[in-house]
């Protein structure tokens, strides 16, 4: 297997009144996290979410592309109902099944300062796919 030489990472891109999340890395499982992280960062500044409480999310899709908008949406709802924030992430794939542990902390609203609320991972924009250069890319569109 190819290992690339850029870093894993995460960034945003502008899509009308939404917002697209991107994330890079070696592995499917670290492109995930990277843009459970960008997702973070749509609310807030990742900085300021501490990994003091762990939750358990799985889910399964007979695809790549049908498993991040289920990884991203069931993310968005542990947020919603557990007024949660997440800044780090552990994610297993295997056989098109995600586990993985979200670590974060309620919302403290004065030191976190929510700027948008993620209402879900939208079909717009969807990639779930592995480059020449052996990185991997997940990516969506929010709506915010």
């Amino acid at each position: 297997m190819k290992t690339s030489e850029k870093p894993c990472r995460w960034e945003h891109f502008s899509h009308g009144a939404d917002i697209g999340i991107r994330g890079y890395g070696d592995t499917v499982e670290t492109a995930f996290a990277q843009a459970a992280l960008a997702l973070t960062a749509v609310i807030t500044e990742i900085e300021s979410v501490r990994p003091r409480i762990s939750r358990e999310i799985s889910c399964e899709a007979p695809d790549y592309e049908l498993l991040f908008t289920d990884w991203i949406n069931a993310l968005i709802y542990e947020m919603a109902i557990g007024g949660m924030l997440f800044s780090r992430f552990d994610v297993r794939i295997s056989n098109h099944a995600l586990r993985a542990t979200a670590r974060g902390e309620p919302v403290d609203r004065s030191r976190h300062r929510p700027a948008v609320e993620a209402k879900g991972a939208t079909y717009t924009e969807l990639k779930v796919s592995r480059g020449q250069d052996g990185q991997w890319l997940a990516q969506c569109v929010i709506d915010v």
